[in-house]
Parts: structure tokens; C-alpha cells; sequence
């Protein structure tokens, strides 16, 4: 079997972190992302759910490539706003991608909410797909609350104005290794570390 496993994603933050997260934990495996296979044309995320928009990468991925793919769809939820911006984290102010738009947009809707009331969660759908057509979807969440200015350097997309519970910093201001260990999408894929091993062969002695 392959002892490739491409990481659909052409986000250079998000593309670091995951082959931190699973070079280390499915050694032998070679990590790829986007930017290493012949362009596709990519589907639109038009998923209602982070589950949805996680698979429909994942098998769209496969499907052009013939490499086990593992992709995953995330953003923050935020109570004072009934879950927005959701699964629509990424394009929230009209322009994908564009997190320094999207973190100003999203604090300009809470400035009036009280700190009591600025609770959030990341959110992050992991997704694993094998051309032989196993699936596996897991789920995982990080909660914390908004706060009022962005803080740090480390991250991406709403990391600076997102401090996670029981700390004084933002994900931004964590080391990448202390991130890895508490985010989301550390959690998601540190979950789907076991199936991977078992579906590309790596790490079974």
C-alpha cells in the first residue's frame, strides 16, 4: 500500500501543523500537501455541517489523486453570535481566507457582549479516506472564550482573539508544541493517529 498520505490543504499554518502532528505519530509515512500533486479542480465547501465539508475533501482528494487523503474543515463557534461564524469561519467577511478581515468583522460583532458571554469553541472535523473507500470522520472541540484585541504571533485565522479555558493566553501566544497537544485539530487527528497507522500499515511493530 501507499506509504503516502496526502493532507488536502494548500493552507501553509494549517499544512505545518498537521505533519507535525502526524509525521512523528505514522512514521515512515510521507506527508504531503496540495501544493505537492497536479492541480484539481477543488469543489466548493458547501457542506452544512464540518463533517460534510471534511469528507467531501477528503474523497475529492482521493479521487484525483489515488492517495489515501486526510483533510479536515474547521472554524469557531461562537455563543453570542448562535454558533456563527461555523463553518463559515474561513469567508466570513466576504473574503476567504482573509484573517485579519474575518478576526476584525467577528470582534466588531461582539464589542458590545459582555466577557460572560463571549464563550467559543473551535471546531475541527477530521476526515480519512483510502481509495479502497474506508472512511473515517472524527470530531473534536477546544472552548474558551473571545477576547477584545488580538494577541500573538503564533497562529492563524482567529488563533490571536481566541483564549482557550483555563489559560491566560491566546492560541496565538502557545508554543506550537503546546497548541498541538490542546487544539482541536490536535485533538481531531491525534484521535485518527490509531486508524491511520492501522489503514497505511505504519507503526504496527
Amino acid at each position: 500500500m501507499s506509504r503516502r498520505l496526502l493532507l488536502a490543504t494548500r493552507n501553509a499554518g494549517k499544512l505545518a501543523e498537521l505533519q507535525r502532528l502526524l509525521a512523528s505519530a505514522v512514521p515512515g509515512v510521507e506527508v504531503i500537501g496540495l501544493r505537492d500533486v497536479p492541480d484539481y479542480p477543488e469543489a466548493p465547501e458547501t457542506g452544512a455541517t464540518f463533517e460534510d465539508n471534511a469528507l467531501l475533501k477528503a474523497r475529492e482528494a482521493v479521487r484525483y489523486t489515488g492517495l489515501p487523503a486526510v483533510a479536515d474543515d474547521s472554524g469557531i463557534t461562537v455563543e453570542a453570535l448562535n454558533g456563527m461564524p461555523g463553518v463559515l469561519s474561513a469567508r466570513w467577511s466576504g473574503r476567504h481566507g482573509d484573517d485579519t478581515a474575518n478576526t476584525a468583522l467577528l470582534l466588531g460583532q461582539l464589542a458590545d457582549v459582555p466577557d460572560e458571554r463571549r464563550g467559543a469553541a473551535f471546531v475541527c472535523a477530521a476526515a480519512l479516506v483510502t481509495p479502497a473507500g474506508a472512511e473515517r470522520v472524527l470530531q473534536r472541540q477546544w472552548r474558551g472564550t473571545v477576547v477584545r484585541e488580538p494577541r500573538g504571533s503564533n497562529g492563524f485565522g482567529y488563533d490571536p482573539v481566541f483564549r482557550p479555558e483555563g489559560l491566560d493566553r491566546t492560541a496565538a501566544e502557545l508554543e506550537p508544541a503546546e497548541k498541538d497537544e490542546r487544539s482541536h485539530r490536535g485533538q481531531a487527528f491525534a484521535a485518527l493517529v490509531p486508524v491511520l497507522a492501522e489503514v497505511l500499515g505504519a507503526g504496527a511493530g
